[in-house]
C-alpha cells in the first residue's frame, strides 16, 4: 500500500488549496478513505472521511462548509478541497485508507507521509 499526498503550500488566511492523494498497491475503490491532520506540538485530529464510493462523506464540525473531500476511482486518487483557510487550519495533512468500504465501524491501518499546510500572513 502505498499514498502519496501534494498539494500543501503556504496560503493566506482566507486562502484556498486542494491536496490530494495518490492511492497504489491496493484496490482503491473498495475501501473508504480519510484525512487526518496533526497541527504543530499537537495530536492527531481527524478531518474528514468519503465512503468506497463517494456517496457518503464526514466532515469534523470546526471543517464543515469549508473543507470538501471527494475521490476519482478512476484515478486512484483522493481530494481534499480546503476554502476559508484558518491559521489554527495548519498542520500536516495525512491520508489513511480504512479497513472497511464504508466509514463507520472500521479502522486506518495505511497513511501516507504527509504534506504541511501553513496558512499564514
Amino acid at each position: 500500500v502505498q499514498l502519496v499526498e501534494s498539494g500543501g503550500g503556504l496560503v493566506q488566511p482566507g486562502g484556498s488549496l486542494r491536496l490530494s492523494c495518490a492511492a497504489s498497491g491496493f484496490t482503491f475503490d473498495d475501501y473508504a478513505m480519510s484525512w487526518v491532520r496533526q497541527a504543530p506540538g499537537k495530536g492527531l485530529e481527524w478531518v474528514s472521511a468519503i465512503s468506497w464510493n463517494g456517496g457518503s462523506t464526514y466532515y469534523a464540525e470546526s471543517m464543515k462548509g469549508r473543507f470538501t473531500i471527494s475521490r476519482d476511482n478512476a484515478k486512484n486518487t483522493l481530494y481534499l478541497q480546503m476554502n476559508s483557510l484558518k491559521s489554527e487550519d495548519t498542520a500536516v495533512y495525512y491520508c489513511a485508507k480504512d479497513t472497511r468500504a464504508v466509514v463507520r465501524g472500521g479502522a486506518l491501518d495505511a497513511w501516507g507521509q504527509g504534506t504541511l499546510v501553513t496558512v499564514s500572513s
